[in-house]
């Protein structure tokens, strides 16, 4: 009988040790000797569980201050969430990288799913986790928002006041590019087209009884894209970021996720932000305009905007050599404390 136990338990530890390695090597970017990393869960308001990868540093005491982090738009925590996390944790803070409700591997059905307000609950969600921490110091929070979830960072930072500094990187207003198109090239026929083909959508999906997807990044690439389509392919369909739970990287988002973001502006409320911000964008970024202009609302001395000399939306995602984490690390600790 203990020779049958001992096997059992050699089998579970054997077990246990290769769904560590197997999550490890699911990451897309180097696992760090530096950190640990364990699986967690938590809840929302709206009944979604949400799944993150906690990292924390080695040999840590007491309470540390903390990070949630999430992102890219489309993006798993296995991808640019988890390599921020993780070097924000070399860097002495308990971060979590978390997926979004509906995607990943935290729950929400029908699954793809995209809500300005659930996914700003998402983030609440996540300090509601931290705070209840005996290792994280709940006065001592933070956030971190990879494009589209800039937008959603700042959008929680207006609103939950436990949040008390801002990193949003790369940013997207999802709200303004869904209704207005990039560089706001659409008109009111244009919004009221977008909305009857998405409605029609509906219709379609309600006969169908399921939810079309939209299609991630273009595949095969087009030789005429542009050249942000082109980092984008160079970033989730390749084996530089590709994942398999990524919606970029695969079917994309459900088509009618855009139909609440059409009428829902994001940034409505960021004046009346008064907790620090840090806003970091390419200087080549197609995307750059979106932190020019979300940076002019923010009121107050504790606000920056920094922009990285020569790099391009997708540079920030993993970019190690051209993120700013030192300029990063400071913000927060300057702010966190």
């Amino acid at each position: 009988m203990k020779r049958i136990l001992r096997l059992v338990l050699s089998f579970l530890i054997l077990v246990t040790m290769n769904s560590v390695q197997a999550q490890e090597n699911e990451r897309t970017f180097a696992p760090s000797d530096r950190v640990t990393v364990e699986r967690v869960h938590f809840g929302t308001r709206f009944g979604t569980t949400l799944a993150g990868d906690l990292y924390k540093p080695k040999n840590a005491q007491g309470k540390l201050p903390a990070l949630a982090v999430c992102g890219p738009f489309g993006a798993v925590k296995e991808q640019a969430s988890g390599l921020y996390a993780q070097t924000m944790a070399e860097r002495g803070f308990i971060a979590v990288a978390f997926d979004p409700s509906f995607t990943g591997e935290s729950s929400g059905e029908p699954r793809y799913m995209a809500s300005p307000d659930i996914n700003t609950e998402d983030f609440s969600a996540a300090i509601d986790y931290l705070v209840l921490r005996e290792d994280v110091d709940p006065e001592r929070i933070g956030i971190i928002g990879i494009c589209g979830w800039g937008g959603l960072a700042l959008n929680a930072a207006a609103i939950d006041t436990r949040i008390k500094a801002t990193l949003s990187s790369t940013m997207y207003d999802m709200s303004r590019v869904t209704a207005n198109g990039y560089f706001d090239s659409m008109d009111a026929d244009g919004r009221y087209e977008l909305r009857r083909q998405l409605n029609a959508q509906r219709t379609e999906d309600a006969r169908t009884g399921s939810h079309a997807l939209a299609g991630g990044v273009v595949d095969p690439l087009p030789a005429d894209a542009p050249q942000f389509v082109k980092d984008y392919y160079d970033y989730y369909k390749t084996p530089r970021g590709y994942h398999p739970r990524s919606l970029n990287s695969n079917g994309g988002w459900a088509r009618t996720s855009a139909l609440s973001f059409l009428n829902t502006k994001l940034l409505s409320y960021s004046d009346e932000i008064r907790s620090a911000v840090l806003m970091i964008h390419g200087e080549k970024a197609h995307s750059r305009y979106f932190s020019e202009d979300a940076f002019k609302r923010l009121k107050g001395d504790n606000k920056q905007l920094v922009i990285i000399p020569g790099a391009s939306h997708v540079d920030l995602y993993d970019r190690v050599d051209i993120i700013p984490f030192d300029r990063i690390e400071r913000f927060f600790r300057d702010n966190l404390k």
